[in-house]
Parts: structure tokens; sequence; C-alpha cells
């Protein structure tokens, strides 16, 4: 196993998305580290992108988004559930994958909550944290793509592109 490297993160969201799938989410608890293979994924693109928090601008909120890859973006879902992304790419463009889907956690809320995932997170650096972070073992698995889910409020065009992506 590998700790991904920071070259890894500098992707677009688009193309980090699928290459996301199949790494493990790693997550230090106490004195138990958690090692979960990634099944499913969303890219969200830009302040273009209507489906994604920075397509209203920088805010308090977002402002992580525009950070260079390879740190975390984590926000209240609904009042209840914390997401977690992974923020890619060059720095003052917005971008971030959502994983979506875990072994065993269908579901980002699911997910979350059965590792310990909080806004406390919000901005942890992948590369270097010993609280959460991103490995490989070489496996690449084959997968699907399909329109993202829950984001009804987008256009058309973002609603129905194809960037989420699961293992098959």
């Amino acid at each position: 196993m590998k700790r991904l490297q920071e070259d890894f993160y500098l992707e677009t969201a688009v193309e980090l998305a699928p290459k996301l799938l199949g790494k493990f989410l790693c997550r230090k608890i106490d004195d138990k580290i958690l090692k979960c293979r990634i099944t499913e994924t969303e890219a969200y693109f830009g302040e273009e992108d209507t489906a994604c928090h920075a397509s209203k601008g920088k805010t308090n909120r977002t402002k992580v988004m525009y950070e260079k890859g390879g740190i975390a973006y984590i926000y209240l879902c609904y009042g209840v559930h914390f997401l977690l992304n992974v923020v890619t790419g060059a720095k003052d463009f917005p971008q971030a994958v959502l994983i979506r889907g875990i072994e065993g956690f269908n579901g980002p809320g699911k997910l979350t909550k059965a590792l310990q995932i909080t806004k406390e997170l919000n901005s942890e650096n992948f590369i270097k944290s010993d609280k959460i972070w991103l490995e490989e073992d070489g496996f690449v698995p084959e997968f699907t793509t399909s329109p993202r889910v829950g984001i009804n409020y987008a256009t058309e065009k973002y609603r129905n592109i194809h960037w989420r992506f699961n293992v098959k």
C-alpha cells in the first residue's frame, strides 16, 4: 500500500473521479486505522457547473474548493450528514470529487458516519494528515458512468452529464 502523493491530486475532478475508484480511504480513529476501498464517486467542476457548490462563487463554505488539490472539503448536507470531498486540480479553480461509497457503506452520509468524518476534518491535507488519507495498491477496477444524483437544482446540462462513477 502506498499513500497518494501531491501530483495525484492535481488532475481535474472529472479526470480524478474515476481514478479514485479502487483506492483506499484511510481513517485513523484513536489507535485504530480503518482502510476502505472507494466504490463510488462524483465530480464537481468549477463555477460553471451549476451542481457545484462553487457555482455561486467563493464563500466561507466553498473557499476550501479553491485551494490546490489534496485537501478535504467536508460539509453538512440537509443538516444531518457530513459529506467528504477530495479537492483536486490547481489553486483558484474550484473542483472536488465527492466520495459517495466505500466497500460496506453505500451512500456518502453512511460512510462518513461509519468513519467518524465530521466538519473538524474540513481542510485536512490528505498528503500529510495522520487522521485521514488515501492509499493505493495498484488495483484498477472497471466502472460505469451515470448522471449525478440529488442535484435537481442544477441546469439540465449539469443534471444529465455523466460525472458519477461506480465500480462494476
